[in-house]
């Protein structure tokens, strides 16, 4: 979907690696290494993000480090479009639609650090989670948006990883 609004497929990644989740950064380098990426690619949208406004750029020593702008007005829309655009949001309804008491949804590894490497870590945190639901719904999951996901059921708080959904069970 986002693919044909967004037809660079540089600048979707790295809006992918800096929106998931804002504590994410990079540098030219870094980025061209983790995304497999040329530097003049990476360098022209970067150049082209923080001209719009939606990166911020930072000196630090020797390197610029690169960050979403999170004063920016279509931060949080753009932020909701990329974890749309992963599916994050159907794994959350799915999972809180039949799933048991579900207190914390986070995602770990590749996603949490803005890799869109095509392989999701969910761990749930929750009280009596169906864990025979869970299991018959990856494959639904896995078919609707298109990307291997693993779920990881927890009857303790996350304490990493990056918190999509969360209540407070106290």
């Amino acid at each position: 979907m986002l693919e044909t609004l967004i037809t660079s497929k540089t600048r979707l990644r790295i809006l992918v690696k800096l929106f998931i989740n804002a504590a994410n950064n990079g540098y030219l380098r870094g980025l061209a290494d983790e995304l497999n990426e040329s530097t003049n690619a990476i360098r022209k949208e970067l150049n082209n993000l923080t001209e719009a406004g939606y990166l911020e750029k930072e000196a630090v020593r020797n390197t610029i480090l690169y960050k979403a702008n999170t004063r920016h007005p279509l931060f949080s829309t753009l932020q909701k479009i990329v974890r749309q655009h992963l599916g994050l949001d159907a794994i959350i309804e799915m999972i809180l639609s039949r799933m048991g008491t579900v207190y914390q949804i986070a995602l770990v590894g590749d996603y949490a650090n803005g890799i869109d490497s095509g392989f999701i870590q969910v761990q749930v945190y929750g009280a009596d989670l169906n864990a025979a639901y869970i299991e018959q719904l990856q494959p639904k999951i896995e078919a609707q948006i298109k990307r291997k996901v693993f779920f990881e059921l927890r009857d303790e708080p996350l304490k990493e990883g990056l918190i999509i959904y969360e209540i407070d069970n106290n």
